[in-house]
């Protein structure tokens, strides 16, 4: 095949790099993205904090588990800061060198985000609790922390969460969608969950942007809180920031298959039986489960 024509190696390449212009007009500026494995080793070491000797160092004790845990911490810091402040370059379409107040805001969300560490590891901890509680299979909480898919996909969404409600761009969605392909549960970071949140099995969970879930909440496999609709401005583009997801409100119970869709509220204490489709609000202590199947009669011959 000919150089320059259609479908040869030049032809490919030329078509490739117009394609690609696109992105290079939208950032005139040499910048750089958030790097994905230097955001998952954050999340990590994050684990390794809030579980010492579980992850990371073994066998801490004493002086050694001090220092271990404050030389991971100030690591992991120092590292998700130059992330946050790649990822605000990136999004106002700056370069590091043109974008001084970057660094000063990344500096902020770091120093932010340490203060809250010990009010998501106690959620953390309450979810390994709530674990434990809600799985008979389940004979040591070291299992939920080393092994369950739920745990790891609620850890992570609480530390992404937390840089969600700080503002940050990219790495909160960065984090929870490595949980996503490493679990099959994808939980968006700007969910608000409540402590003591158990996903059990978990594989297929969909969890939206605006779902408010309270205290004490068991989901199971499949379940999705979602969006019933999606209204759109004059131009036909979804409207941005409305509160469009499910209110779980405590203590509910959701078994598998269930699709709970809209700004509707499941009421307090409620349980919504595997594969039921529900969007309306149902008031606390309900039981709402799918429509008694109807009966067949077989007639001579087989057949329904």
């Amino acid at each position: 095949m000919a150089a320059g024509e259609p479908g040869s190696f030049e032809a490919v390449v030329a078509s490739l790099c117009t394609a690609a212009e696109e992105l290079t007009r939208a950032h005139p500026e040499r910048v750089e993205l958030p790097s994905k494995s230097a955001v998952v080793a954050a999340v990590e070491d994050l684990r390794a904090v809030f579980f010492p000797g579980y992850f990371g160092t073994p066998d801490l004790h004493g002086e050694s588990l001090h220092y271990s845990v404050g030389a991971t911490l100030g690591r992991l810091l120092r590292d998700l800061e130059e992330q946050v402040r790649r990822g605000i370059a990136f999004a106002e379409r700056h370069s590091a060198e043109s974008c001084p107040h970057c660094g000063a805001r990344a500096t902020e969300v770091a120093r932010k985000f340490l203060a809250r560490l010990p009010e998501v590891r106690r959620l953390v901890a309450s979810d390994v609790e709530a674990a434990y509680e809600g799985d008979p299979a389940l004979v040591l909480k070291d299992e939920a922390i080393f092994s369950y898919p739920g745990v790891y996909a609620i850890s992570g969404q609480r530390i992404a969460h937390e840089l969600h409600v700080l503002g940050v761009p990219l790495i909160p969605r960065m984090i929870t969608e490595h949980a996503h392909s490493t679990t099959g549960i994808d939980i968006h970071p700007g969910a608000r969950i409540g402590e003591r949140f158990f996903i059990d099995h978990g594989t297929g969970v969909v969890i939206g942007e605006t779902a408010i879930i309270g205290n004490g909440v068991r989901l199971y496999q499949g379940v999705t809180l979602g969006a019933k609709s999606f209204p759109l401005d004059g131009e036909g583009h979804p409207i941005k920031g409305i509160d469009r997801h499910p209110i779980v409100e405590d203590d509910v119970v959701i078994y598998a298959g269930a699709t709970i869709l809209g700004r509707i509220t499941v009421g307090r204490g409620s349980m919504v039986g595997g594969n039921v489709w529900l969007t309306e609000s149902v008031l606390p202590r309900s039981r709402i489960a799918q429509a008694s199947p109807r009966e067949q009669k077989w007639e001579q011959g087989g057949g329904i």
